[in-house]
Parts: structure tokens; sequence; C-alpha cells
């Protein structure tokens, strides 16, 4: 990696540096440090500006961040309702957004809706717009192919939404969302962070040393397809028992001896929001359920924090006498004097959308090399 890659990550992971304290990570001098940002700044990929007063007496400083045309990522994240697109120069900052409803349940409206996002992103930036990440509701593999088993999408191509896309990256919302989480987020220092988000299903993550482990085929993280729930339940993926089933809008609408819904995070949400007492027991039912599975994972991972998104977070919320107890007493022992904390995830939904835009910066950032 070359000192002006280095000083660009810098500025990235902590917008607002400067240059002192980026001489500091770099580990070089200040002289050599103004060199950098002399070139940066001439090719356009940083700027300086005034930072925030100190309160000690002396020359103001300046802070390094993004050049106001230099390059931007395109951040899109795929749900099975929506898509939302994000504009995301360095350092994260979005400076544009557009979302919309899908206008059918199809794979090929849902691409026509992106990929007109993306085309207006784009007429608006122009070139400065260099790569596109994307956070899709599912296992994404290593070249860009996506199976969504709930929304019926099998096997689609990403690259599709931007066919000559100077750069695509792509992966499952869960696992971006834990990316962004201890990037900026709930998990920032963690050592070995478990990341859980239930929208329709469970997926999750787990992020080693600052890393996201990803599998030998860029699919890890399916967590809700682990064996954890009710082997008399047939889950869409084929599997029977599937933690995914016992957590999720579909259980508790079977709790309540309702039909599955056709929106389940709708569906979830209103239910955990209820006093009603049939709602409050389905509600402490799919706690204890998400409880006792997360103490499997974290005996098995060694996991020093879990962050919980969506539903995951609103059941901590709703039920966390329940959910905790659960998960204290499937943990082994010599875990529960000091147990992982179990946090809620503070970007919320923005969380994909922020990993999506992470990862885009991530494989970016080696590519800008000053004319």
């Amino acid at each position: 990696m070359t000192r002006t890659t280095e000083l660009l990550r810098v500025v990235h992971a902590h917008p607002g540096v400067t240059r002192a304290d980026a001489a500091r990570h770099l580990g070089i001098g200040t002289g050599a440090t103004t060199e950098l940002v002399a070139r940066l700044t001439q090719a356009s990929l940083l700027a300086e500006a005034p930072a925030a007063r100190s309160g000690a007496r002396g020359r103001p400083t300046t802070a390094l961040v993004a050049h106001p045309s230099g390059p931007v990522v395109l951040a899109a994240q795929i749900t099975h309702r929506a898509w939302r697109l994000d504009t995301v120069e360095l350092g994260g900052r979005v400076v544009a957004t557009v979302s919309a409803d899908h206008t059918g349940t199809g794979w090929s409206d849902v691409a026509t809706g992106v990929a007109g996002g993306i085309t207006r992103m784009r007429e608006t930036h122009g070139e400065r717009v260099r790569a596109l990440g994307i956070a899709a509701p599912g296992p994404v593999t290593s070249d860009r192919r996506l199976d969504a088993t709930t929304s019926g999408w099998h096997d689609v191509d990403l690259h599709d939404l931007w066919p000559d896309a100077p750069l695509l990256v792509a992966g499952n919302d869960a696992s971006l969302a834990a990316t962004a989480e201890s990037a900026r987020g709930a998990a920032a220092g963690a050592a070995v962070a478990l990341h859980l988000l239930i929208e329709y299903g469970l997926g999750g993550a787990v992020v080693d040393q600052g890393r996201l482990v990803i599998g030998a085929h860029g699919a890890s993280g399916e967590f809700g397809h682990m064996p954890f729930g009710d082997p008399a339940v047939i889950c869409p993926c084929g599997a029977r028992g599937c933690w995914g089933t016992a957590v999720d809008g579909t259980a508790l609408a079977r709790h309540l001896g309702q039909p599955s819904p056709a929106d389940p995070v709708s569906y979830a949400k209103a239910v955990i929001a209820s006093p009603a007492p049939a709602e409050r027991a389905a509600v402490t039912m799919a706690a204890a359920a998400l409880g006792r599975g997360i103490a499997g994972l974290v005996n098995g991972l060694d996991a020093d924090l879990v962050v919980l998104g969506s539903i995951a977070a609103d059941l901590l919320t709703a039920a966390p006498a329940e959910l905790h107890a659960a998960y204290q007493s499937g943990l082994m022992a010599i875990r529960r004097s000091s147990p992982p904390p179990l946090l809620p995830a503070a970007l919320g939904p923005d969380g994909p959308v922020a990993g999506a835009a992470e990862a885009a910066w991530s494989a970016l950032l080696g590519q800008l090399v000053p004319r």
C-alpha cells in the first residue's frame, strides 16, 4: 500500500482528522504528510477545511476532508419491498439519496427501478461516480450473483444493475451492516463482533479484528438457517427447524394462529408494539428463541459483543428480561460471569447501505492514484 493510499484510508476512517494526527496515524513526519496532502489536493482527492476549535492558543488548525469535486461511490440497499441509493463521499458523508418501493415482485421490476436510480445519480454526479456497492437480502456469491429465497429472486446477476460499472462490490445486507457497525457503530473497537439482523428471516456476520469473515464462497453468516428452531417447521430454504423461522414475523404469526404475513417485517413490528396479552406472549417466545440461539453462537465463536439489528433490536427492547434469561441459561458456565453484551445497532436501518458504501470505498481507495 502506498503512502497516498494510507493517507486516504486514514481520512476515510477519521473524517476531519488534522494533518498532525494523520502523521501520527501514518508514523511519518509532518513535513512528509504535508507533501502527501499537497499531492492529493492537486489531484482533487483531498481538501482542507477549518478544524473544530479546541480552545488551545496558537495557529488555527485545518482538517482533512473530501475534495468537493472528488470521487464518490454509489451505495444501494435492496430489500424485499423497496430500494435506496446513496451517493457517498470520502469519509462516509451522504451527499444525495433517492429511494422508492418496488413496482412489482419480480426481479426484472426490481432491477429496472434500481438501475433507473443509478442512472439518475450518474447524470447528477457525472464522472465523479467511481464505484457501486450493493447490499442485498440474501447470499451473494463472489461473482456477484444473488439468491434471495424469500422473494423468489434466484441466481440473479447484480452486474445487470450497472453493466459497465468501473467497480462493483456486493454482499448480504446483514454482513454489510456488520461491516458498518464495526467501522463506525456499536462494534467499533471490538476484537470479534457477532452481528445479527432480523427482517425477512435472520442473517448475520462475524467481524474478526475488523475484517468480515466471508467464508469459502462468500456466503457465510446464514445463521438463520442453523437448526435452532422447531424441526416441524419447514423453512423456505428447504431445511427443517431453521432458527430464523422461530424469531421473525412468520414465527409471531404462527404463535398467534394467524396466516403467514405478506410483509413479515411490518407485521413483526406491529405485534412487538402491541400491548395485548396474546401478542406479548408471542413476543416473549420469539425473544427467548433469539436469546438461546445467540448463546449457541457466542459459545462457538467466542465473540466479545453481539450487535442486534432491526427486529432483533426491537425484541431486545420489548422483552429484555426474557431474552437475557434465555441467553444466560444457554451460555457455558465459564462465560456467564461476564457474558458478551447484547447491543442494539447504532446505525439502525442505515446499517446495510452504510456497509455497502464502506465496501465500495474500501475497494476503490487502492485505485485512487494521484495523476
